[in-house]
């Protein structure tokens, strides 16, 4: 190596560089064919206790996480949402895996375990903040929740108009660690117990095959 010239070695030094470059490249691609192509949806369908608790039985879904969207004030607290004042709604922010499960899927699983007729309201749960919503992510997301809600109703599948928005995702503040699992971890809780159970049992009936083993 001492015994070659000054222009070998800077030929050499290039070509080494060139062939690290073209195997970095083939590395970064063969990373990034590798990380799963996940996606995001975000509902409101009343109080998000009951919502994760549904939609954690779902297969296909990485992660669901409750929380508020839709409001003008960063950093919301559940005592300020409550208020009724801050336009947050309580919501899901799911993160899934479109390869097993579809966001149309997910939207029938919305539209089938709540009330979309009642404005501001779920059961006994009242208020702007329990308002029936979808965020959508991208104009494919739109299109879907659109569609669904025009054609569900004119299935007139409830006697009431359904009055779910349909709003562009602005933002995601997660709730409150002991917000979180709040029905896994609260299963003494009378609300768990009357109000999430039963509606628990009818989801696993209705989509049984949907659920994660």
């Amino acid at each position: 190596m001492l015994n070659m010239s000054l222009k070998t070695l800077i030929i050499l030094g290039i070509t080494f560089a060139l062939f690290m470059n073209n195997l970095s490249a083939q590395n970064m691609t063969t990373i990034k064919s590798n990380i799963p192509d996940y996606d995001t949806a975000t509902f409101g369908s009343g109080c998000f206790w009951c919502s994760e608790a549904i939609f954690s039985l779902v297969d296909g879904l990485i992660s669901v996480l409750p929380g508020y969207s839709g409001g003008k004030e960063p950093n919301p607290t559940y005592e300020l949402v409550c208020t009724g004042s801050t336009e947050y709604a309580e919501v899901v922010q799911i993160t899934f895996d479109p390869d097993k499960v579809s966001y149309r899927e997910l939207l029938e699983i919305f539209w089938k375990t709540h009330d979309p007729t009642t404005p501001n309201r779920q059961g006994a749960d009242v208020g702007p903040q329990y308002r029936s919503v979808i965020f959508y992510h991208n104009n494919h997301q739109k299109e879907e929740a659109l569609f669904y809600k025009n054609e569900l109703g004119k299935a007139g599948i409830w006697k009431k108009p359904i009055v779910t928005e349909i709003n562009s995702f602005q933002n995601f503040y997660p709730a409150e660690e002991h917000h979180i699992n709040f029905y896994k971890n609260n299963p003494a809780n009378a609300y768990c117990n009357f109000v999430i159970t039963p509606k628990l049992e009818k989801f696993k009936n209705v989509f049984a095959d949907q659920l994660a083993k």
